[in-house]
């Protein structure tokens, strides 16, 4: 597995979540509402959702986001990899206090680069509940390419879901790069 290394932008520090971090995602983690396109439902305790956040046997590697102005951490991002080493999925969520800042737009952005430039990855894509519009107009706002729309594809909490799956390559986001908005 890849480390998980320090990424930077002008506003934020993307560091490897630590187990202590539980504490500060725990108010949005245990939120229903904020929960709602999970494919789990909301967390009870802390240490469920550590232990959820830490576990051993997850394959992928988080982040947390910490605002440079005040240390606080402000999301959680999350790469995938697949069986094709050059092609990762992509997570991420904004601490509930903190949503339409552009936390998510600046910190998803700067893992991508990461990825395509220093990791030499060809692909990354992130699947979308349906109803996610916030996180559609994410994908969108970064380029991405609306691939495929998986009817009833995964049951959660809320029952079968639809899931939009969205797509970039390193060949699109680098000439998006010169002329992106963040």
């Amino acid at each position: 597995m890849l480390d998980t290394v320090l990424i930077e932008t002008e506003k934020y520090m993307l560091r490897k979540l630590e187990p202590d971090d539980t504490s500060a995602l725990f108010g949005t983690l245990s939120s229903k509402k904020e929960c709602r396109f999970l494919s789990r439902p909301h967390f009870d305790n802390e240490a469920e959702l550590r232990s959820w956040l830490t576990d051993p046997e997850w394959n992928g590697r988080s982040w947390v986001a910490i605002d440079k102005s005040d240390d606080a951490i402000v999301g959680r991002f999350v790469a995938v990899p697949t069986s094709d080493n050059h092609v990762t999925e992509l997570g991420y969520i904004t601490v509930s206090d903190r949503q339409g800042e552009g936390i998510a737009l600046a910190c998803t952005a700067a893992l991508i680069t990461h990825l395509f430039e220093r990791e030499n990855h060809r692909r990354v894509f992130a699947e979308i509940d349906a109803k996610n519009l916030a996180s559609i107009a994410l994908a969108e706002r970064l380029g991405f390419t609306r691939e495929a729309c998986l009817r009833e594809h995964e049951l959660t909490h809320n029952g079968l879901c639809d899931m939009l799956i969205f797509g970039l390559l390193r060949r699109e986001w680098s000439s998006l790069v010169g002329n992106h908005p963040i």
